[in-house]
Order: C-alpha cells, then sequence, then structure tokens
C-alpha cells in the first residue's frame, strides 16, 4: 500500500476564541488529482497556509509523504517536495520570465548559497528554466520583465514557478481567478499539462475548472469537510447542494 501523498488528522486552527479550521481529515494519494471547494469564508485558503506552513497549526497533524511536516518553516516544507501558488500573483515583477524560472531551479539543481557560481555560466539551471518556459508556453516572452505580461501569463507563469522546483505535490490556490473562459480553458490544460505523474490539491472556485481537472473533490464548509467523492458523486450530493444553496449549475445539472 503507498503512502499517501499528503494526509491532515484532525487539523485546527484557532485565531483567539475563533475556531477556523475545525478538525480536517483528509488523504490525498501519489498522482491525485484533488480539488478543495466551498464557500467564501469556509477556510480554504487558511487550510493552504497550515498546509504551507505560513501559519501555525493549533492543533492536528500533517504529513507528506509519510513524514511530519508540522514544525518546519515554509522552505523546509518546499524542499521535502511541496509547492504552492498563491491567490495574488507572486512573482519577481523586475525579472525577465527566464530569470524568474532560473531562480526557482537553483536549489533542485544543488545550488545552495554557492557565491562562487555565475548564474550565466550555469547550463543545466539554463536547460531547465527553458524546458519549463516551454511548457507554460513562454517562451516567446522570455526576456520579457514579469511585470508587464498579461494577468493570464502572469498566472502562468506562476504555475511555471510552483512546479519549476521538481516538487511533486503541487498545491495551487484558485488558479484561474479573474480569467475569462478562453483564458481559464487554457490554464486548465496548462496545469493538467504540467503537473502529469504529479499530486496537484487546488483550491479553485470555477466549477467547470474543478469538475475538468479533479478526480476528487473535497467540500469544506464553517472549517469542516462535509464530502469528499468523486466528481459525480460531488454534484449529486444534498449537503453539497445545499451548502451551495442549490444555486451553482454545475452542481444540479445532469452528471
Amino acid at each position: 500500500m503507498s503512502v499517501a501523498a499528503l494526509r491532515l488528522n484532525g487539523l485546527r486552527k484557532n485565531f483567539g476564541r475563533t475556531e477556523i479550521i475545525r478538525g480536517v481529515d483528509l488523504e490525498i494519494a501519489p498522482g491525485e488529482r484533488h480539488a478543495i471547494i466551498g464557500p467564501n469564508g469556509a477556510g480554504k485558503s487558511t487550510l493552504f497556509h497550515l498546509i504551507s506552513a505560513r501559519m501555525p497549526v493549533s492543533a492536528g497533524s500533517i504529513e507528506l509523504k509519510g513524514e511530519s511536516v508540522i514544525g518546519l518553516k515554509p522552505f523546509e516544507i518546499n524542499r521535502k517536495g511541496l509547492s504552492r501558488s498563491f491567490q495574488i500573483t507572486n512573482i519577481f515583477h523586475n525579472l525577465s520570465v527566464f530569470e524568474n524560472l532560473r531562480c526557482s531551479v537553483l536549489w533542485s539543481l544543488g545550488y545552495r548559497y554557492s557565491f562562487w557560481h555565475r548564474l550565466a555560466g550555469l547550463k543545466d539551471a539554463r536547460q531547465r528554466a527553458e524546458a519549463v518556459m516551454e511548457d507554460i508556453g513562454l517562451s516567446s516572452r522570455r526576456d520579457t520583465p514579469a511585470g508587464i505580461l498579461s494577468y493570464a501569463e502572469q498566472r502562468a507563469l506562476e504555475i511555471g514557478i510552483t512546479i519549476a522546483s521538481g516538487a511533486d505535490v503541487i498545491l495551487l490556490d484558485e488558479p484561474t481567478a479573474g480569467m475569462s473562459n478562453s483564458e481559464s480553458e487554457d490554464a486548465v490544460a496548462l496545469i493538467r499539462r504540467v503537473t502529469e505523474g504529479k499530486t496537484l490539491v487546488m483550491v479553485e472556485h470555477d466549477m467547470g475548472v474543478v469538475f475538468g481537472l479533479a478526480d476528487r473533490i473535497s467540500v469544506l464548509v464553517y472549517g469542516e469537510i462535509i464530502a469528499t467523492d468523486t466528481p459525480a458523486a460531488i454534484r449529486n450530493n444534498a449537503a453539497v447542494q445545499e451548502a451551495y444553496l442549490g444555486t451553482h449549475p454545475a452542481l444540479v445539472e445532469e452528471s
């Protein structure tokens, strides 16, 4: 039996007397594409912050590939193979597309704090960055400052940065937020391609994206998971429909 890529057990997060995450249990298999959905304020981004150590947990455990990561710093968790993106695009605006990606690949290639290496001479870093750049469709924008890319291109670049380190557990926080329908379709194709063979966990509001990508879906409501199942089962789950007030067409249309 394979070890879970990610396992949460009894996970809780309090802010003073207010409990935001209330005993979340979740197990995600290696290679699974898993979506976490829920109404605004359900605690989805907080859950991601706990998993990636941007916030300390109040109680419970988090295991990454069978190893506890409680108490580790974000960069330490990243080096153990988990990488994440954010709701708000998080890139180096003054660096080029290529330079953003090259920064992301350095540690995974063994270039720790080696001040004696000249970046221009690191052939493996250049090749890896260029390969990711090709994967995300930004080769033609190689030398363009990231800050002047279109919004959709910046989101694609952030996904590229997220995968460039070689992490095999990828967390994407609302990767298609703010995109048009056509941009979302392109983003789904990109995510499917670049996460092939990896474990993907995503928070997403666009139900078309969720049902188009996810192998399983967990529904988070007021800090608790009320259902985890296949997309077809989630679509027909009465409790899930009630949580969304029964008004979202993607949840009530025939499967």
